[in-house]
């Protein structure tokens, strides 16, 4: 039996980064009810590539979920929904400060009909604060935790991330380990609580090299010259003859001894003291001589640290990714073959069977609760 069978999860988060963790909670076996507007729903339903009318983006996020169409503003929402209040166990929402008060909808109120309710609220900036009213996306997460300033391309200005770290890192896997803590402290004190994930400092946690530098006076790295960001050539990316690019991370001397043997790199250049600009663009002429498949092959059972960069399509159709099944849940959307995003729950904790479909808008009623 899934960990999470007999959880009753009410999702009034749209877009990515409560969705996200309310797939992770429906993965492990809990029932997720999405509330959504009646007006076409969550916004992510319309996000491309749609297929026969639905998002498959929607489709990944929202799988084995089901969903209820209800106006918040409506003067009867609250009573309407008491009867979902009172069984749930989790509560996710992700509006700015205040709103779900306003809807009469926040924390304090909710607590009175369900005291053993996890509340968790995720937001750019917290609850709290002078940016608490900030409106933000994943970007200005980053770009305010000083995560996209340690990026850049050649011009030096920052590199737009492809992650949506803030969303995720800073977001929904937060949300998923703080609203399981909750659920073990509301194991012994019978009580729920409100949970406050703020995107922006969450992400300071993967940060940890660059504070412990800056804390200790030893200066606050900056883009393009510490050792993970782009300042060594021991963590790197070279372009091949092929304009195809080699990501290498021989950071540790056992790897780069190794590494600078295959690249066969003139040893005045292997010395901890050699001049590291010297070595960097040696290290990228070597490199540019050959293309991406003949280091892949010469780097091949050595221990170098080192990758071709692939492509997404290449990714996924890597021999690893293939031998561990990563995509081979999902019943498919159609004509379109959709398995599920593999989030990161294990195997053994997972609900048994294929991942159902997303909701069609309002496919739940509240009337069936209400009686």
């Amino acid at each position: 039996m899934p960990p999470l069978n007999d959880l009753f999860v009410l999702d009034f988060s749209t877009l990515l980064p409560g969705p996200l963790a309310s797939l992770m909670l429906a993965q492990a076996g809990a029932r997720v009810i999405k509330i959504e507007r009646p007006d076409g729903g969550d916004a992510m339903r319309s996000y491309e590539p749609v297929i026969d009318g639905e998002s498959l983006l929607f489709a990944m996020l929202n799988r084995g979920k089901e969903s209820i169409a209800l106006d918040l503003k409506s003067p009867d929402a609250k009573e309407r929904l008491r009867p979902l209040i009172e069984k749930a166990d989790v509560l996710l929402e992700q509006f700015r400060p205040g709103v779900m008060e306003r809807l009469g909808l926040g924390y304090d109120e909710l607590r009175k009909v369900n005291p053993r309710l996890i509340y968790c609220s995720i937001t750019g900036w917290g609850q709290t604060g002078p940016k608490a009213q900030k409106a933000g996306h994943d970007v200005n997460f980053q770009a305010e935790a000083g995560l996209l300033g340690l990026s850049h391309g050649n011009d030096g200005a920052p590199i737009l991330p492809p992650f949506l770290a803030g969303d995720i890192a800073g977001g929904a896997l937060p949300a998923m380990i703080n609203i399981l803590l909750a659920l073990r402290q509301r194991d012994v004190t019978g009580q729920g609580s409100h949970i406050d994930i703020a995107m922006t400092e969450n992400l300071f946690a993967y940060l940890s090299w660059g504070l412990s530098a800056g804390f200790a006076g030893r200066g606050w790295p900056a883009s393009g010259s510490d050792l993970v960001t782009g300042g060594s050539p021991r963590y790197q990316i070279f372009r091949t003859a092929d304009d195809r690019f080699i990501a290498a991370a021989p950071i540790e001397d056992k790897f780069w001894s190794e590494f600078t043997k295959v690249i066969a790199l003139p040893e005045n250049l292997v010395a901890p003291d050699a001049p590291m600009n010297d070595t960097m663009e040696a290290i990228a002429d070597i490199v540019r001589r050959k293309t991406a498949a003949e280091w892949q092959s010469a780097f091949a059972g050595r221990d170098v640290c080192c990758s071709v960069v692939a492509t997404l399509e290449e990714a996924v159709a890597d021999i690893h990714v293939q031998a561990r099944g990563l995509f081979d849940r999902g019943p498919g959307n159609g004509e379109i073959e959709l398995p599920a995003l593999p989030v990161p729950i294990a195997p053994q904790f997972r609900s048994n069977g294929e991942p159902g479909p997303a909701p069609v808008l309002g496919n739940s009623h509240l009337y069936i609760w209400a009686n």
